[in-house]
């Protein structure tokens, strides 16, 4: 299933998330309430059963704020590049690989 927001896990059964598509790790990753409890929007879970505490979605996910960052350069009609600063947002961006 994919993950739709970010959160915390509060529950785990073999909770098993694929994150391939945010870190390019291929192999699954074990979650659980006190290790690695972090899931992040657009990963998926392959295995298990869980509960979490939902804690950003939309444009302020991990995800949602990559897209915004790379949608951060508009062309002004010149040819140029330019930073566009009224879409850029502040945020930080962690992966743990």
């Amino acid at each position: 299933d994919l993950l739709p927001a970010d959160g915390i896990v509060v529950q785990s059964n073999d909770l098993k998330v694929d994150e391939s598509s945010l870190t390019g790790e291929s192999d699954l990753i074990k979650k659980h309430e006190s290790k690695d409890p972090f899931l992040l929007s657009g990963t998926h879970i392959m295995e298990g059963s869980g509960k979490m505490l939902v804690l950003a979605v939309g444009e302020h996910s991990q995800t949602g704020l990559i897209f915004k960052l790379l949608g951060a350069t508009r062309d002004d009609g010149g040819g140029e590049k330019k930073s566009d600063t009224n879409k850029v947002g502040t945020g930080e961006i962690y992966y743990i690989i």
